[in-house]
């Protein structure tokens, strides 16, 4: 090989490292380009979904049931409570949480960031409804008030035993059945009548807790004073202690009604005297069931009355009652009455 050759082939043999350093080099930087590029987007990702928020007053939304993140995150964005539901998808599936959102209706503040969102539905912090059965309603109209409450499915068609119901205010979430809340009321019942007995006086002139039941609901139906409760129920258990008829209004409406309805009208005297197994001008004792679903209150009163020589009781004219331990003393107060009854007229 002559002389001349030979740089010539030394030329050659560096031509391939050159070539690899420059593709070397690119690759390097590509690289560095992605990293930097891949780290801007991360943070990026990061800001918008623990800082950034568009929701600017609370609002309620419902997810509906069987939602997946695709649907929830449209919504989301749909509703203003979101900026961008790519994002929202991205950073669930990243972060596996894609498939623990649950369904059910929202309440999300103002400010609130989709980190926040993501919370609350990974939580199941939905809003809750509350629903007051009010003192001294019947089994009929709690199940017609339940039945017409919004946000709860399917409807209530059996009416539950009357005085098995405890008027209270209860909370539900939406979508959840009327059946469950009815049975949760039942439950709550029994839970409080048991508790309750077992702090009773002694002596009382009825010897089980349905006993005690149906003697609350007649003085849950005579005053809606809660002050009066204990006095009324004392007047109802002297008059059992000495076999006295109970003589109240409201067993005798109930016999004639079944709770089904409002009587629409005042009794009459032939009303009083018409026989019927609630009938407590008729019949002695106790009726044969409650009349009303009683309050807590009443059930207190019932089980820990006020010691009174009171046996009668009749309207003042203030929304409240006048008692008497006379017959005599009593007949004073519902002339009384009557003249204030005939004053209104």
């Amino acid at each position: 090989m002559s002389d001349a050759e030979k740089p010539q082939s030394k030329s050659k043999k560096n031509e391939p490292k050159s070539s690899f350093k420059k593709v070397s080099a690119f690759l390097v930087g590509l690289i560095v380009v992605v990293v930097f590029a891949g780290s801007g987007f991360s943070y990026w990702l990061a800001k918008n979904f623990t800082r950034s928020w568009v929701l600017t007053q609370e609002k309620v939304v419902i997810v509906p049931q069987g939602s997946g993140v695709a649907s929830i995150a449209q919504l989301l964005e749909k509703e203003g409570v979101i900026n961008n539901a790519l994002v929202f998808r991205i950073v669930l599936r990243f972060n596996q949480l894609d498939k623990q959102l649950k369904a059910g209706e929202y309440l999300f503040p103002a400010r609130v960031t989709p980190k926040q969102v993501t919370r609350i539905l990974e939580e199941g912090k939905t809003v809750l409804h509350r629903f007051t059965v009010a003192e001294g309603l019947t089994s009929v109209e709690v199940v017609a008030q339940l039945n017409a409450q919004d946000g709860l499915n399917g409807q209530v068609t059996h009416i539950p035993a009357e005085g098995s119901l405890l008027p209270e205010t209860y909370s539900y979430h939406r979508g959840m059945a009327r059946a469950g809340v009815l049975s949760h009321m039942q439950e709550t019942m029994i839970k409080t009548l048991d508790e309750l007995w077992e702090n009773r006086q002694e002596g009382l002139p009825f010897k089980t807790k349905e006993e005690a039941l149906i003697l609350a609901s007649i003085v849950e139906k005579e005053t809606g004073i809660r002050a009066e409760r204990a006095l009324v129920a004392g007047v109802f258990i002297n008059r059992l202690k000495k076999r006295m008829r109970l003589q109240t209004d409201p067993t005798v409406v109930y016999g004639m009604t079944m709770g089904q309805e409002p009587l629409g009208r005042p009794l009459s005297r032939k009303d009083l005297k018409t026989p019927t197994p609630y009938n407590t001008y008729t019949n002695y004792g106790l009726p044969p069931g409650p009349i009303c679903n009683p309050g807590r209150a009443s059930i207190e009163a019932v089980l820990n009355p006020d010691q009174t020589d009171a046996l009668y009781f009749v309207a003042d004219g203030t929304g409240g009652h006048a008692f008497a331990k006379t017959l005599a003393e009593h007949n004073r107060n519902v002339a009384q009455w009557r003249r204030i009854e005939r004053s209104r007229d």
